[in-house]
């Protein structure tokens, strides 16, 4: 998802409703109970991925590196997104499902003053969106090439991230 178009969803909750809509529909997004299991795997699936990037940092697979901080990023999103009754099976449904759930503008008073700190703040969407797109760069093109700096602050930021999705869950 491009920059503008996300721009366009974290200013418009009409906008945010009717791709959920769609992506119901297209059962690529489902809702269903909350699963404190799935959330906990998910949260443990998270950790494992920055270990993994940890581990590999020093081997050199900066392109490994960059899917593992990705999906540690996605999967702690999915954990976020089970606690509000959805499942997943789209990038983009995920994305929407956090700015309508937990982007400051769209979360009720009480979960404002719930979240306060904890909320996802614009930042952290593009931060999102930014990953996924390194990930795709990563697992499909045919450089090998990545910048270890790059790597790293992908990975303290994936780090702060799953933190964060698990500060949520605690505090929710």
């Amino acid at each position: 998802m491009d920059i503008k178009y996300l721009n366009r969803l974290l200013s418009d909750d009409i906008l945010v409703s009717e791709k959920i809509k769609q992506y119901l529909e297209e059962k690529s997004l489902k809702k269903f109970s909350v699963d404190k299991e799935e959330i906990k795997g998910h949260l443990m699936k998270a950790d494992h991925n920055l270990k993994f990037v940890s581990d590999n940092l020093g081997l050199g697979y900066f392109d490994w590196c960059l899917t593992g901080c990705y999906y540690a990023v996605y999967h702690a999103a999915l954990a976020l997104i089970i606690l509000k009754g959805y499942y997943s099976k789209n990038h983009d449904a995920t994305l929407c499902i956090l700015i309508k759930e937990y982007y400051k503008n769209g979360v009720s008073a009480e979960e404002v003053e719930l979240l306060n700190k904890f909320f996802l703040d614009y930042q952290e969407i593009i931060f999102y969106v930014q990953s996924k797109e390194k990930r795709e760069d990563a697992s499909y093109s045919s450089s090998i090439k990545f910048d270890k700096q790059l790597v790293q602050e992908l990975r303290i930021k994936a780090a702060l991230f799953v933190d964060k999705a698990k500060q949520i869950i605690v505090n929710m």
